[in-house]
């Protein structure tokens, strides 16, 4: 007999095992996964993280001094990707996943009209909406509906026996909920996974009452519906990596050994979520008499590097490593200006990480631009849509069509060369970078005049694709769109019209197949 994991509440351990249906970040990678054995890990960075304090353009970094001086990395203690940009001191062993060619740094992902509330963003982050549409069902949610419209009849099933997904962490956000039913598990914890697979549950009070939870835990394990093909996975393969630290010292190494021990043995899952918290840090983000390379936040940048590094080395000596690819996201960055608590206020765009064997390890995009002189509202200008990472992954990894994505995220978007196929790519690598073969060559020059008033031109060049050009102001909000469709191949010339507009700075951005660019405008009236 087969159990609708939707209908049946179960414990793990005396902890309570959730079933999470038509994600956003589960289900769609799970459908297409039915064909495939590639495995998408995702870590959430849950507070906002500060990608400025991460991923440090030292080509700006005379501009972040005067921006965040009480907080700002001392910059020969930074440790180089590049020439232009490097990583936060306390994070070496993600310095070597990039040596090691496992690393895309993406830069300056956000999406346009962003919100600053940690529940809407997050929202927004996990159904893939726009800032201004709340949806019900996450986007891959959507996606997985299609693929699996009669689900969970018939499920678990001698073809689908294991988890669709799995999330080790209690947070749930609305984005882990689909339009009718449930798709995934969630192991609340490390110890509910050790206690699954080793048939123990937590100890109950001597008392009658606690002698029926006993029970009742017993039987909530017993009709678990995916309980055994856990343990059988589990009891397949042992973690390898000599550089986890002990248990209990690293909460997200604790759960990506979890991963690691699972994807080896075999389990049949193709997505997982864990998270990391804590990276709010309006203050005390910096250590007030250590150092700006320690404190709250030196400390989980150092837990993150260490977790990834230890579980890409987990998988390389499990022999898995081409199967997993993952990602790291938060729900927003932070101001560029920090504040006198030693800390930053919730802002816009922030980098993120995408890793694993087949990814291209590189720095995917250009350093955001700073201004000289930041005040307290200026924020990181987005070069990437958070939703052409999912783009990027669902066709890339998974091979999703295009069809497919424009159903999934309601609308195009662009993708970006961050996986290596198995078979020839259309964005070929040489010395580590993207040829400049079509789209690379596609460009956006720089306005003129600049400072204007109010109009300026902006020029751009196309090979013939569709082209997007908008005008962001410094929070983020789109306040002009110049260009919206298919170009003839060539060089055209668009007028931004200031009129109307505070004097103040201004983003151009533009975006074409998988190229983009964002310039700074100067609107001085």
């Amino acid at each position: 007999m087969t159990v609708p994991v939707s209908t049946v509440p179960f414990l793990l351990g005396g902890f309570p095992l959730r079933a999470y249906g038509h994600t956003p970040i589960l289900d769609a990678l799970i459908g297409a996964a039915k064909e495939t054995d590639h495995v998408l890990v995702l870590i959430q960075l849950n507070g906002g993280n500060d990608g400025l304090n991460m991923v440090i353009p030292l080509d700006q970094y005379p501009s972040l001094m005067n921006a965040r001086s009480n907080i700002a990395i001392d910059e020969s203690k930074v440790l180089p990707l590049t020439t232009a940009t490097g990583l936060h001191p306390a994070m070496t062993n993600l310095q070597q996943v990039f040596a090691d060619n496992q690393l895309a740094v993406v830069q300056s992902v956000g999406y346009p009209n962003p919100n600053f509330s940690h529940f809407r963003a997050t929202d927004i982050w996990l159904t893939a909406s726009g800032s201004e549409t709340v949806l019900n069902t996450g986007w891959l949610g959507r996606f997985l509906d299609a693929e699996y419209p009669d689900y969970p009849n018939g499920y678990p099933s001698a073809v689908d026996p294991d988890p669709l997904a799995i999330q080790i962490g209690s947070v749930v956000s609305s984005g882990l909920q689909g339009p009718s039913v449930s798709m995934g598990m969630a192991l609340t914890s490390p110890t509910s996974f050790y206690q699954l697979i080793s048939g123990g549950i937590d100890t109950a009070p001597d008392t009658p009452a606690g002698h029926e939870l006993t029970f009742l835990r017993e039987v909530a394990q017993q009709t678990q519906a995916y309980s055994s093909t856990i343990k059988n996975a589990a009891s397949k393969a042992s973690n390898l990596s000599s550089l986890y630290p002990a248990a209990g010292q690293n909460p997200l190494a604790d759960q990506l050994k979890i991963v690691a021990q699972l994807v080896a043995g075999g389990l049949k899952t193709r997505i997982y979520v864990v998270n990391l918290g804590g990276f709010d840090n309006h203050s005390a983000q910096v250590s007030a008499t250590g150092g700006t390379d320690t404190g709250v936040h030196a400390k989980l940048l150092g837990q993150l590097s260490l977790a990834m590094a230890a579980f890409l080395d987990d998988l390389h000596l499990l022999g898995a490593e081409k199967r997993v690819v993952g990602m790291t996201f938060s729900e927003f960055g932070r101001r560029i200006k920090s504040n006198a608590s030693l800390g930053t206020d919730h802002g816009t765009a922030a980098p993120l990480f995408v890793f694993g064997r087949r990814v291209y390890g590189r720095v995917v995009g250009a350093n955001p631009v700073l201004p000289a002189n930041a005040g307290v509202n200026d924020n990181i200008a987005m070069q990437f849509d958070f939703r052409s990472v999912y783009a990027s992954l669902l066709k890339e990894w998974f091979g999703v069509s295009d069809h497919e994505l424009n159903t999934v995220l309601l609308q195009g978007f662009q993708t970006l060369p961050l996986i290596q196929p198995n078979t020839p790519s259309k964005y070929p690598i040489t010395n580590g970078q993207p040829s400049t073969n079509v789209p690379w060559t596609t460009t956006l020059s720089q306005n003129y005049p600049n400072p204007f008033n109010p109009t300026t031109h902006i020029q751009f060049t196309t090979t013939g694709d569709y082209v997007r050009v908008k005008v962001y102001d410094s929070v983020g909000r789109e306040v002009r769109s110049l260009a919206d469709g298919v170009f003839p191949a060539g060089e055209h010339d668009v007028v931004f019209d200031g009129t109307g507009l505070p004097s103040g700075t201004y983003y151009c951005r533009m975006e074409s197949g998988s190229f983009q660019e964002v310039r700074t405008m100067i609107l001085m009236k």
